[in-house]
C-alpha cells in the first residue's frame, strides 16, 4: 500500500543544498556549524540587497551543447548498479583538486547520436555541471550510461553506500525518508531532475530511497568520474577566479568572503580576435574581467583605450541604468570572466563609489576626445 506523503521539499530546496555542500567541501572548514551560519547570513544578506533594487530576476546562462562523444579514450561496459538492499563498500578519499589526473584513464561509454542528444538535453539544467568547462563537460557526458527502470525498481536505499549520481531522461520517480520505522513519501521527480550527489560528495550513506514509479531512463555517472570532475571543477574554477580578482584594484573594497562569493558567481566567456563584446547603445546585462588578452575600447569607432588582464569593463551602464557607452572589441582572443547584472547588484555594493569615480573620469576622457 502506497504511502501518503506528509512532507513536500520546499521550492529551491534543492539547488540551495547543492550549492551549500560544494563550498563546504570547497573550504573543508574546521566548524562547520559557525561556516553555515556565515554562508546563510551572507545568503540572506544578499536577498535583502537584491530586493532593494530595481532589477529582479535575469535570464539564467545558457550552457554550451557543442561537443559530441569521440570513441579515442579505453571503452568500458556500464557498470551493473546493485539490487536492491545490496550494499557495496566505498573508500574514497576526500578529492584533492591540486593532484595530477594525468594518469586517470578516461570512462566512455558508446552511445548514438539520439542518446548523446537526449543525454544532453537531460544535463542542459544540472547545477553540479555550471563549474565545467566544454572539455570537462565532453568527457562527463562520455564517462555516463543509460539505465531503463521499470515501475518500483529501486535505483539508491537509504543507508546504502553511494555508487553513482543520477539524471532523469524521462520517468516518474518517488523519493522515501525512513523516520520512526515508516518510510515516507517527501518528493516526486517527473522527467527531470538529478539525486544522489550529497553521499558522493560526502562520502557518506545514501540519505533517502529513490523508486521508479512508472517506465522511464536515467543516465549514471560513477563517483571516481563525479569526484574527479565535478568536484574538482569547481574548487579550480573558485581558486582561478580568485587569485584574478585580488589582483583587480577596485575590489580591495571587498571582504574575503565577498570576493568569494563573487568569484562563485563568475562565468568564463572566449571571444574571437575581431569579435564585439559589447555594442555601443545596447542595453546592459553584464560586466567583464579580463582573465587573458586584450581588449579594444572605441566611442564612435574612435579607440579610446585597450585594455589587459586583470582591468574590468562593462560596469559603467550597469552603474548608471544607461545604454552602453563604448563598443569593446577583443584584439586577437581574449578570455574574460562575465558577471551578469544580478550578481553585480547583490555583491559590488561596496565597491560602487570606486564605480561612480571611474565614471567621472570616463567622462572626462570622452570630452578630451571630442566625444560628447
Amino acid at each position: 500500500m502506497e504511502t501518503t506523503a506528509q512532507f513536500s521539499i520546499p521550492p529551491g530546496l534543492t539547488d540551495l543544498l547543492e550549492e551549500f555542500v560544494v563550498k563546504c567541501i570547497q573550504e573543508n572548514p574546521s566548524d562547520l556549524v559557525e561556516f553555515a551560519a556565515d554562508y546563510f547570513d551572507m545568503l540572506r544578506l544578499g536577498r535583502k540587497k537584491k530586493e532593494s533594487k530595481a532589477g529582479k530576476e535575469s535570464a539564467a546562462s545558457k550552457p554550451e551543447k557543442k561537443e559530441t562523444v569521440e570513441d579515442k579514450e579505453e571503452v568500458q561496459e556500464p557498470p551493473k548498479i546493485p539490487a536492491r538492499g545490496r550494499r557495496r563498500a566505498v573508500a574514497a578519499e576526500a578529492y584533492n583538486p591540486n593532484e595530477n589526473d594525468t594518469e586517470v584513464k578516461c570512462v566512455v561509454h558508446p552511445k548514438t547520436d539520439e542518446q548523446l542528444q537526449r543525454l544532453k538535453k537531460s544535463v542542459e539544467n544540472i547545477l553540479l555541471f555550471k563549474s565545467c568547462d566544454r572539455d570537462q563537460l565532453k568527457e562527463i557526458l562520455n564517462a555516463m550510461f543509460e539505465r531503463k527502470v521499470s515501475p518500483e525498481d529501486e535505483i539508491i536505499r537509504q543507508g546504502a553506500d553511494g555508487d553513482n549520481f543520477y539524471v532523469i531522461d524521462n520517468g516518474v520517480f518517488d523519493v522515501f525518508i525512513e523516520k520512526d520505522g515508516k518510510e515516507l513519501k517527501v518528493h516526486t521527480f517527473k522527467d527531470e531532475g538529478s539525486f544522489g550527489e550529497l553521499a558522493l560528495m560526502y562520502n557518506c550513506p545514501r540519505n533517502a530511497t529513490i523508486i521508479a514509479k512508472s517506465e522511464g531512463s536515467i543516465w549514471a555517472l560513477d563517483q571516481s568520474t563525479f569526484r574527479r570532475i565535478v568536484v574538482g571543477a569547481a574548487a579550480r574554477r573558485r581558486q582561478m577566479y580568485e587569485a584574478l580578482l585580488e589582483n583587480v584594484p577596485m575590489l580591495k573594497e571587498l571582504q574575503a568572503y565577498e570576493r568569494m562569493n563573487l568569484a562563485d558567481a563568475l562565468e568564463t566567456k572566449i571571444f574571437d580576435d575581431g569579435q564585439c563584446i559589447i555594442r555601443q547603445n545596447d542595453e546592459a546585462d553584464c560586466m567583464y574581467f579580463i582573465e587573458a588578452g586584450t581588449v579594444r575600447v572605441t566611442v564612435s569607432d574612435k579607440e579610446i583605450s585597450r585594455l589587459t588582464k586583470g582591468a574590468y569593463f562593462g560596469e559603467v551602464a550597469l552603474v548608471t541604468k544607461n545604454p552602453r557607452s563604448a563598443s569593446v572589441f577583443a584584439e586577437g582572443e581574449a578570455k574574460c570572466a562575465v558577471l551578469n547584472v544580478d550578481a553585480f547588484e547583490r555583491l559590488l555594493g561596496p565597491c560602487m563609489d570606486i564605480m561612480k569615480r571611474n565614471i567621472t573620469h570616463y567622462e572626462e576622457q570622452r570630452k578630451a576626445l571630442g566625444l560628447e
